[in-house]
Parts: C-alpha cells; structure tokens; sequence
C-alpha cells in the first residue's frame, strides 16, 4: 500500500491519469489502522498478552459464568488462551499448525486431559491470530482476500463494510465508521455479532476495553460472552514453549 503511494508521487504529471486508482477499501484499511494507532507501531507487533474477565451469559441462566482470562498471542501462528474459575482452568493452544485444549479441575490437578483440535479448528484459530497481530492488513500474503460489501448503517452510523475472506467458512466481516475508521461491528458467516465498546491504550495503541460475542443458539436463544479487559501488553517477552503440546510430565 505504501508502495503504491511512493510510485504514484514521482510519476509525472502527464502520467497521472494512467495511475492505478486508490481502492475504497484500501483508504478504508488505511484509516482503520490509523484510528488504532501509527502504521509503524502496529507493523511493529510481535507479541500481545490481554488480561480480564470472562463472563456467559446464557439464556434462563440466574447468573452467569465466570472465568479469569488471560489471552496470549504471538507471531507469526502462536496463540494460548487461559480460562480459570474455582472449579477448573481450561486452556485452548495453537502452536503454528498444532492445536490442543486441555482442562485440570482444581480439586484433581493431576487428573487433567488433552485433546488435540482438528483441521478446521486449527485453520480458524490461525486466521484469529492472523488477525489480532496483522490489524487489518496481509491477508493476501496468507492466500485469503478483502471483499468490499458497500456502505452501511449500523447504529447509526454511516459504515463500510469489508468482509475478510480466509478460506471456505472463515469469513470475518466488519463494519468501520466511514467517517473515523472505528471498528463498529464484526459479524461472522454463523451470524455471531461482534461488538467492541470503551478503551484501554497500551504500547501507544487503541484497543477496547470490552468485548461482547453474541451468538444465535438452535433454538433462537443468544448466549452473550463478554470478556472486560484489566490489562493489554504489547511486545510483552513470552516464552514459546508454553504453546506446545502438553507432555506426560507437564
């Protein structure tokens, strides 16, 4: 993208028509990422760790349930998600095109069990990470696409509306203010809504303070999951091990 900048500011002006025009969606990624923060420091991301609470609310539930969670990612394919309440810690792993969970109850800590993910969930949870360490760009790098879907209304708010295409069923689509680049609504092919509200700065970045998944049960019921953020790191020094398959003697 900056490339294309850079080439088209030294091209004379007799040339200038012949130009390849600015796509729609290459400005509305542009201002996406700026209203995060400057290209150099999202360039810049190896590494994120997010801290917070974790809450399901489920349809008839008197309460919901909670969990303290830690989310860890690292380029280019490493992802480890911790989940802990007083009854057992759950913990969903990608290490590049490995995938685990595993859950140890607290009152049997040595009694834990691993499952390894299969293909499709190994592919969904690289196209996650792709996407919480590219911050909109180089999709096309992984063989996937940028879909523009036109002008929308969400809130509103008058949006743009760019589907991130990674493959058959891995479809994130997202709704920017057209006006500022925020992310208003992220919408997946399962019909699951995305919603990011408030905001916490860290490593000179913008990330939101709250995120709430609202999911269409079978039934037509919503569960609602929210996870409200304490901390973020960004760059944080992480040790790769933790990504592996867990071992007998782990």
């Amino acid at each position: 993208m900056i490339a294309r900048y850079l080439f088209r500011s030294v091209l004379p002006l007799c040339l200038l028509a012949l130009a390849p025009a600015l796509r729609a969606d290459d400005a509305m990624l542009a201002k996406a990422r700026a209203y995060i923060g400057p290209d150099a420091v999202l360039t810049a991301v190896n590494t994120l760790r997010f801290l917070g609470q974790l809450e399901v609310i489920e349809p008839g539930a008197d309460t919901p349930g909670s969990a303290k969670i830690e989310i860890v990612f690292s380029s280019p394919d490493k992802q480890l998600i911790t989940a802990k309440n007083d009854g057992q810690t759950e913990t969903t792993a990608l290490d590049g095109y490995d995938a685990w969970q595993r859950v140890s109850k607290a009152d049997d800590p040595s009694g834990w069990r691993v499952n390894l993910l299969g293909p499709d969930q190994i592919k969904r949870l690289r196209a996650n990470t792709f996407e919480n360490l590219n911050f909109y760009r180089g999709i096309e790098t992984r063989g996937g696409l940028i879909e523009d879907r036109g002008v929308v209304t969400i809130d509103g708010v008058a949006c743009r509306k760019l589907a991130f295409i990674h493959g058959p069923g891995i479809v994130f689509v997202r709704s920017f203010d057209a006006a500022t680049g925020r992310l208003m609504l992220t919408e997946t092919d399962s019909g699951t809504q995305i919603r990011e509200k408030g905001e916490i700065r860290a490593g000179g970045l913008r990330f939101p303070k709250t995120i709430e998944t609202v999911n269409i049960l079978p039934d037509g019921g919503q569960r609602i999951i929210r996870v409200n953020f304490e901390s973020i790191e960004v760059n944080p020094s992480i040790d790769s091990t933790i990504f592996a398959v867990p071992t007998l003697r782990d």
